[in-house]
């Protein structure tokens, strides 16, 4: 549970240091566990381990850590370092207490363990904007709550809330496991927060009760179609969210003017390029190599109108797209869905998958249907190819334009991703489809797939303005009805809408 909280200008400036002291411990335990990770890796026992096969796991795993221990590449020795290099800096054992030293260190051991690992390509070195959080290991020592405030060594932060509110009543009625202080620049201004990380489950409001029932998804890069038992959906991401882009271009431009104005020599002299029949200038490229920047007052206070910006768009995106899980979770938290790549999709649509956050939708709905008690299936695109399958088995390659499905078997027309949901939920554990499952279902589903395409035309039609006035994104429609031959003739309208 977050919380914001309420800090004068001399205690401002104390976290302040507090946070420059912890941002320099974690640099130092980051790089002495680098150090030590490359020893490990260069070393004989560790090349044996390798050649261990992944089969025989226990003796694997056995000499890889034999092989870290060698090194003392390990999150007690870390944490061992860490406390020895506070106390050899004065400045920081004052600052920063044992407790919270353990957990930077800790935090740097994960770090460099994911590079071990493979799953990450190098660390990142703090710098003072990019450090935004430090955290205590209980609530016992170190950075405590206590009733309506947060303690840490000798300053304290009162929180700012509603404490008649049912969701702050429920977080405060558990118990605190640690607390985190967060440091955010909100509007061009630092502030601050508190996150309580609580023992049990989080509140849930009645609106937003998890069902039970089965859920077949088919995500896509701006929206997400989902067939559940008695309901069905086609619901875009981050609706009626503003992009600004119109304001970040222009403030990319001030910012563009101003580094090259104060740093001329940083880039390649201007060219003459052909433009159609036209002869234009072209500004030079930055040059390579490391480069010193120069930044004046103007540059910053533009920097950060821009972060602002983008700031409110990712809130509000998130905020959006949480709306949408919550109105999936209504209707089931049992979910299959295609195991799609949501990295491979940033490579062909960047700006689209920055603005709609596919892949926080997928996360967010896999970690709330687990909570719930419900599952998660991913299953193979290549071995069921449901936007290709028809009822009787024969599949049709369709190109990423058309958007309507017409079956060979003779049923009415339907919305590619809208059916594809519905045949994921016969898929079974073998990533196999089920075709006479899907076959039975069909009656009864036919309605429902028809009445969320209905909803979607309708969606288009009404406009972003009216359709935030409601929470539901299934309540925000007209109710005029809408026949299939109706909806097959706006299917050649849609062919051009690559969601």
């Amino acid at each position: 549970m977050e919380l914001p909280l309420k800090v004068d200008s001399k205690q401002d400036s104390q976290l302040q240091a507090k946070f420059d002291a912890a941002m320099r411990l974690y640099n130092n335990v980051l790089r002495e566990a680098k150090t030590r990770m490359e020893l490990v890796r260069k070393s004989e026992a560790y090349q044996v381990a390798r050649k261990i096969p992944k089969d025989n796991k226990k003796e694997r795993s056995a000499a890889f850590s034999k092989a870290r221990d060698a090194y003392r590449f390990t999150d007690y020795d870390l944490q061992a370092y860490a406390n020895r290099a506070a106390k050899d800096s004065k400045w920081i054992a004052q600052n920063i207490d044992a407790q919270t030293q353990q957990k930077l260190a800790t935090r740097a051991f994960k770090a460099v363990e994911r590079v071990l690992f493979g799953r990450a390509k190098d660390v990142r070195f703090k710098v003072q904007n990019r450090f935004r959080s430090v955290e205590g290991k209980t609530n016992k020592q170190g950075i405590k709550w206590k009733k309506d405030r947060v303690v840490w060594a000798e300053l304290e932060f009162k929180a700012i809330a509603d404490f008649d509110n049912e969701v702050i009543k429920h977080g405060l009625s558990c118990p605190v496991k640690y607390c985190r202080i967060i440091r955010r620049e909100l509007n061009g201004k630092r502030r601050w927060f508190v996150q309580l990380v609580l023992e049990g489950t989080p509140f849930q409001k009645p609106k937003n009760k998890v069902a039970e029932g089965l859920i077949g998804l088919d995500l896509n890069i701006s929206n997400i179609a989902f067939v559940g038992d008695n309901a069905a959906g086609l619901l875009p991401f981050a609706e009626g969210v503003p992009t600004f882009t119109k304001e970040i271009t222009q403030l990319q431009r001030k910012m563009q003017r101003s580094s090259r104005g104060l740093n001329p020599d940083n880039y390649e002299p201007n060219f003459k390029a052909r433009k159609g029949r036209k002869t234009v200038t072209k500004k030079g490229k930055v040059k390579k190599g490391k480069l010193q920047w120069k930044k004046s007052q103007n540059y910053i206070r533009v920097a950060q109108r821009k972060r602002e910006l983008e700031r409110r768009k990712t809130a509000y995106a998130k905020s959006q797209n949480r709306r949408v899980v919550n109105e999936i979770l209504r209707h089931g938290k049992d979910i299959k869905t295609e195991k799609v790549s949501v990295k491979g999709w940033q490579k062909r649509y960047g700006k689209a998958i920055s603005a709609k956050s596919p892949g926080f939708v997928q996360s967010e709905l896999k970690r709330k249907a687990e909570n719930a008690g419900g599952s998660f299936q991913r299953f193979s695109t290549s071995s069921t190819a449901l936007s290709q399958t028809h009822l009787d088995g024969s599949r049709t390659k369709k190109s990423l334009s058309e958007r309507v499905h017409y079956d060979v078997t003779g049923i009415a027309p339907h919305h590619r991703d809208l059916f594809s949901a519905f045949l994921s939920r016969h898929v079974n554990q073998e990533d196999m489809l089920s075709l006479q499952d899907a076959v039975n279902e069909y009656p009864r589903a036919e309605p429902l797939l028809l009445e969320a395409w209905q909803h979607s035309i309708n969606r288009k039609q009404v406009g972003a303005s009216e359709s935030r006035k409601s929470d539901s994104p299934l309540e925000r429609f007209s109710n005029q009805p809408i026949t299939s031959s109706q909806i097959a003739n706006t299917g050649e309208k849609l062919a051009g809408d690559v969601a």
